[in-house]
């Protein structure tokens, strides 16, 4: 199966019925897809009454790919807010665990930043994840090129297998050490596309952090670009019980657009998605 979705579902207005209210734009958005990442929770740990809402707005298919919190993966510069790094764990894994108990949860994905390159002491920190998330289907994303370097990759590959994590396999502009090739590899009975644009400029640029996010993931993708991605997928779909495809190149709306387009290619038709809302005065007023 495969399903295709984005990162996030809040900054997505062409999916919306008329003026809708924040709270409702999830219910919204599962009228269209079938899976979301969760962003939020790389900021911040959702609390559980917000995860008992989100699954309950959501059809009994629909998944959520919870991201990691950035205490975990090495992003948070500073102290982390809790009162030791097992508390962080225990709060992150008490949140995952709902979206489990509600059967919502597809995976949780971990993305590391592109200083944890491949070495020894971040081999043993990639075990120390697959220790504390032992119960769970764990995706690892990789920023860093050393660990796609010949002969290196087909070692980091066989490790993810071992460890029975999933390989994320990420569509990025190819820019230096910071980013990683397309690497279409399967690594567990789940795979996860993450589609991230192909915008080189937003990719190096090192200015005002707000402004360099909104440039980063600035890409319209054309329909030769999606159809080639939409050959890998089908290449990809025979070797998994599940294929999640993340768009998340959201900063000019066009994450949305090309999903939509990609569902398309791929002939997806979704079973299980929430019924759109329709106006049923327009016109009458």
């Amino acid at each position: 199966m495969i399903r295709v979705g984005l990162t996030g579902w809040g900054d997505h207005p062409s999916l919306y019925s008329g003026v809708t209210a924040s709270k409702e734009k999830l219910f919204d958005y599962t009228g269209h897809f079938l899976s979301v990442e969760v962003d939020t929770s790389f900021y911040a740990i959702p609390s559980k009454e917000n995860v008992q809402k989100w699954c309950q707005d959501t059809p009994d298919h629909f998944r959520f790919v919870v991201k990691a919190y950035q205490g975990m993966t090495g992003h948070l510069r500073g102290d982390i807010p809790f009162e030791s790094k097992n508390d962080m764990f225990n709060a992150f894994i008490e949140c995952a665990n709902e979206f489990k108990f509600h059967g919502k949860l597809g995976m949780i994905l971990t993305q590391f930043p592109p200083w944890f390159d491949c070495q020894a002491k971040n081999v043993q920190y990639l075990l120390y994840i697959r220790q504390q998330l032992k119960d769970f289907e764990v995706a690892i994303e990789f920023r860093n090129q050393t660990w796609y370097a010949e002969p290196v990759v087909q070692q980091t590959m066989n490790f993810l297998r071992e460890q029975q994590f999933i390989h994320t396999i990420c569509d990025e502009p190819q820019a230096g050490v910071g980013s990683v090739p397309f690497y279409p590899t399967v690594t567990a009975k789940k795979a996860l596309i993450r589609i991230h644009g192909r915008n080189i400029h937003g990719w190096r640029n090192t200015g005002n952090a707000e402004n360099w996010r909104k440039v980063r993931f600035l890409y319209d993708y054309n329909k030769e670009e999606l159809q080639q991605l939409g050959d890998h997928i089908k290449g990809l779909e025979t070797e998994v019980e599940e294929l999640y495809v993340l768009f998340n190149n959201n900063s000019g709306l066009h994450a949305a657009k090309n999903a939509k387009e990609l569902q398309g290619i791929l002939d997806i038709k979704d079973v299980g998605l929430a019924p759109k809302q329709l106006n049923m005065f327009e016109g009458e007023l």
